[in-house]
């Protein structure tokens, strides 16, 4: 848990602080020993941002731990698309660190990983553009003073990275409001007769899915103006067990939970249930399954476990295991009660039952779902 001082403030714990606090070491550390070019208004330069990103250890022995585990190419993609002049579109089904890798990459860029506009059905274009503080425009009308500045307005003149979040749940003609702002690197304030042109090192990352409902559609006209990169899903098991237990573990440290590190055979089967179950068949390839309506991401097996967790520390003897994670396994399968239930029972019965390994675990779920 990171601790940070208001002005003139106590010392206050932060429940989820920003990747510039809580890797702060690491970004000095990184940017210190960084010699290469950096493009105009970067903390680091491309490689050195590639490196904080996957992690590594540098020429004094600093270790740097991997934020996003995946393709090396795909994040020198990502990074070099944030040095042209192009925008940057993470695409990807919901869980695969979209949002974690966007604010790591404007963290270790412009040093704020704040300047965010949260798409939404109700997203307006004052939230990307500007709004007013009404009091003062009546008063004075018009004017710089009243002018209230979104988080891509407050980018564009500081030469930062400005953060939109699931871009496709905006209306389309918000979505739209981009277009000028990537295309001419202006915003235009007729009100004020006047436009504010982006400072170098300016641009935009944002993030989109189409997995879930009330996504609309961009338009041929926005989606030219970004370079898009998908994040997949983690490729192996190994790969997606590696993840779960770093975030896990980082997790129960942030909230103090009283559980020992979870330990790895446990891990692995929360991330082998939900792989088969996105999959629609058993790592075998022998059995045929049914899928359930939600995703089962990455993201969701670490609440799992980080729930697990916390039931370990607070209510049992602080080791994670079959019990524990049998309540959290039910609530993230089950999403739907009619179509979901029957998927998970199957499962149950054709496949963890069969599993003499993990009969604990099978007693543990029938016990939770009531039968």
């Amino acid at each position: 848990m990171v601790r940070t001082t208001d002005p003139g403030g106590p010392v206050t714990a932060v429940l989820r602080p920003t990747a510039e606090q809580q890797y702060a070491a690491e970004l000095e550390a990184v940017a210190a020993q960084d010699d290469r070019q950096r493009p105009p208004n970067w903390r680091m330069s491309p490689q050195a941002v590639v490196t904080y990103v996957l992690g590594g250890t540098l020429a004094d022995g600093t270790v740097v731990t991997p934020k996003y585990v995946g393709s090396r190419r795909l994040v020198e993609v990502a990074v070099g698309t944030l040095v042209t002049d192009r925008a940057l579109l993470l695409v990807g089904v919901p869980g695969t660190a979209k949002s974690w890798l966007s604010e790591h990459l404007a963290a270790a860029i412009s040093g704020d990983s704040t300047l965010v506009v949260q798409g939404t059905a109700g997203t307006s274009e004052d939230q990307v553009r500007y709004g007013w503080n009404y009091a003062r425009l009546i008063a004075e009308g018009p004017s710089e003073n009243a002018l209230v500045p979104s988080p891509v307005l407050r980018a564009m003149r500081l030469g930062s990275v400005a953060r939109v979040e699931e871009l496709t749940r905006m209306p389309s003609e918000v979505q739209d409001s981009f277009i000028t702002v990537l295309s001419e690197k202006s915003l235009p304030v007729p009100e004020l007769n006047t436009q504010v042109q982006a400072v170098p090192g300016f641009t935009v990352i944002a993030t989109a899915n189409d997995r879930d409902r009330g996504v609309n559609q961009m338009s041929s006209a926005l989606a030219r103006r970004f370079n898009t990169v998908v994040l997949p899903p983690p490729a192996t098991e190994d790969a997606e067990v590696e993840i779960v237990i770093t975030r896990a573990q980082q997790l129960g440290k942030a909230l103090e939970l009283p559980a020992e590190p979870p330990a790895l055979d446990e891990v692995r089967r929360v991330v082998r249930i939900f792989r088969e179950l996105r999959n629609g068949s058993t790592v075998d390839g022998r059995t045929q399954l049914k899928k359930p309506s939600g995703s089962l991401s990455t993201a969701e097996a670490i609440s799992v476990v980080a729930n697990g967790m916390a039931l370990a520390g607070h209510f049992g003897d602080g080791t994670l295991g079959a019990d524990e994670l049998a309540s959290g396994l039910l609530g993230a399968v089950i999403k739907d009660r009619v179509s979901d239930a029957t998927v998970w029972q199957e499962y149950l019965e054709t496949v963890l039952k069969e599993r003499t390994e993990w009969r604990d675990l099978y007693r543990a779920c029938l016990d939770v779902s009531g039968d």
